[in-house]
C-alpha cells in the first residue's frame, strides 16, 4: 500500500523480474466520515412592551444525529438591539429549554430559549418563563385567535371600507369568505407544527373576516407554553412567503379615538385542568376554585394581554373586564363550564376565556396555577 491510499499489485515473470506491461495500479479512495450539519434556529422573546415580539438566528454545527436538547449550546446575542441591554453591555445569553425538528429546512432545528444575563445563571427581567410554576400533571389547551393582516388591514378587507358584516366567515367555506390564500397558509402551518411534534389539535376560520385560529395542547405550564411560542413563530415566518403579517393584538379593528366597531376581537381562551380536577373534582371544590379566581381577578387580567379593555366589554362573547362570573356553556363568562365537566360531577376541564391573543402563555399558564396552588383539595 502507497501513500494516499494507492494499491499497486505487480505480476512477475518465470525469471522473477518483475514485468512492465503487467504492472496494474489501482485506486482505493480514502473513507472520510463528515457528520451531518444542523441548522440550529434559535427563538427567544425580547424586551418590548407590552407586547414581547419573537427573535431568531441561525447557528450551524456538526453532529451525528438529530441533537439531543442537552447537547445544545448557549448562545450569546446582542441585547442592545432587542431592548434587552445598554450598548455599554450588551451581551446576553440564550439558554436551550425545547427543541423541535423544522421539515422546512435540511437538518434544521427549532430552539426555543430563555434569555439570561451574561453569568448564564441569572434569568433576565424579560424571561418570563423562569417565572412560573410548573406541574407536569397541570394540562393546558390554548385557543390561538389571530388575524392575516395585508397593507394594514385583515386580509379580505376591501381598501379603505369594510367587507359584508361577520356572520358566514365562522368556519366559513369559499373563495368569498375565506379568500385565496388563508387556507393554504393555514394548512401548511398544520403540517410543519405536526412534524416538529407540536400537539397542534385543529384550526378554524374565525368569526371576522381574516381572522383565524388554531388549539394547542401541552402537559405543564412550560412545556404548554413553549409549543405555543414556538408554533406562532412558525405561522409568522410562514406568512412572510405570502407577504402577509400575523397580527395579535386583541382588537386591531377599532374606530378613531378607540371606538369599538361591530368586528370580534381576538383572544387565547386557556382550557386547564389538574390531576385533581380530572380524578376527583366535586362541585364544593369547584366553588372554592371559582372563588379564588374571583379574589385573583386583578392578577389574572394583569397578564392576560395588553388592550384587554377594548376585547373585554361584555359584547361579542366575552365578560366585562371589571367583573368575574362562570357559566355552564356560557361563551359570555369569564370561565365557561363545559357540560362534560358538569355530568362528570364536576370533574375535567375549565375554559378561562379571558386571556386574549397576544398574552404571553407562560404568564397566562402560571398564573392560573398560583391560583389554582391557592386552593386546598383536602
Amino acid at each position: 500500500m502507497l501513500d494516499g491510499g494507492l494499491s499497486m499489485p505487480v505480476s512477475f515473470s518465470a525469471s522473477g523480474r518483475a514485468s512492465a506491461t503487467t504492472i496494474i495500479l489501482t485506486i482505493v479512495p480514502r473513507t472520510i466520515n463528515y457528520m451531518p450539519k444542523f441548522k440550529l434556529e434559535y427563538i427567544w422573546l425580547d424586551g418590548y412592551t407590552p407586547l414581547a415580539s419573537l427573535r431568531s438566528k441561525t447557528q450551524i454545527k456538526d453532529y451525528p444525529s438529530f441533537p439531543a436538547l442537552a447537547d445544545l449550546p448557549y448562545w450569546g446575542f446582542d441585547g442592545s438591539s432587542t431592548k434587552q441591554a445598554e450598548g455599554k453591555s450588551s451581551d446576553c445569553v440564550l439558554k436551550p429549554v425545547a427543541s423541535y425538528p423544522d421539515s422546512t429546512r435540511k437538518n434544521g432545528v427549532l430552539v426555543m430559549c430563555e434569555v439570561l444575563m451574561p453569568d448564564k445563571k441569572t434569568p433576565h427581567p424579560s424571561n418570563s418563563r423562569a417565572t412560573i410554576p410548573d406541574d407536569p400533571d397541570t394540562w393546558f389547551g390554548f385557543e390561538q385567535e389571530y388575524f392575516f393582516y395585508k397593507d394594514g388591514a385583515p386580509l379580505g378587507f376591501p381598501t379603505g371600507g369594510f367587507p359584508a358584516p361577520q356572520g358566514p366567515y365562522y368556519t366559513g367555506v369559499g373563495y368569498k369568505n375565506v379568500g385565496p390564500i388563508a387556507r393554504k397558509m393555514v394548512e401548511e402551518h398544520i403540517d410543519i407544527c405536526l412534524d416538529a411534534g407540536i400537539n397542534l389539535e385543529g384550526i378554524n376560520a374565525e368569526v371576522a373576516k381574516g381572522q383565524w385560529e388554531y388549539q394547542i395542547f401541552g402537559k405543564g405550564s412550560k412545556n404548554a407554553a413553549d409549543q405555543m411560542w414556538v408554533a406562532r413563530y412558525i405561522m409568522a415566518r410562514l406568512a412572510e412567503s405570502y407577504g402577509v403579517d400575523i397580527e395579535l393584538r386583541c382588537k386591531p379593528i377599532i374606530a378613531p379615538f378607540e371606538e369599538p366597531l361591530d368586528w370580534n376581537g381576538s383572544g387565547m381562551h386557556s382550557n386547564f385542568s389538574t390531576k385533581y380536577m380530572r380524578e376527583v373534582g366535586g362541585k364544593a371544590y369547584f366553588e372554592k376554585l371559582m372563588a379564588a379566581f374571583n379574589d385573583h381577578r386583578d392578577e389574572h387580567i394583569a397578564v392576560y394581554g395588553p388592550e384587554n379593555h377594548l376585547r373585554l366589554t361584555g359584547l361579542h362573547e366575552t365578560q366585562s373586564i371589571d367583573k368575574f362570573s362562570y357559566g355552564l356553556a356560557d361563551r359570555g363568562a369569564s370561565v365557561r363550564m363545559p357540560h362534560s365537566f358538569v355530568n362528570d360531577g364536576y370533574k375535567g376541564y375549565l375554559e378561562d376565556r379571558r386571556p386574549n391573543s397576544a398574552a404571553d402563555p407562560y404568564l397566562v399558564a402560571g398564573r392560573i396555577l398560583k391560583t389554582i396552588q391557592t386552593v386546598p383539595t383536602s
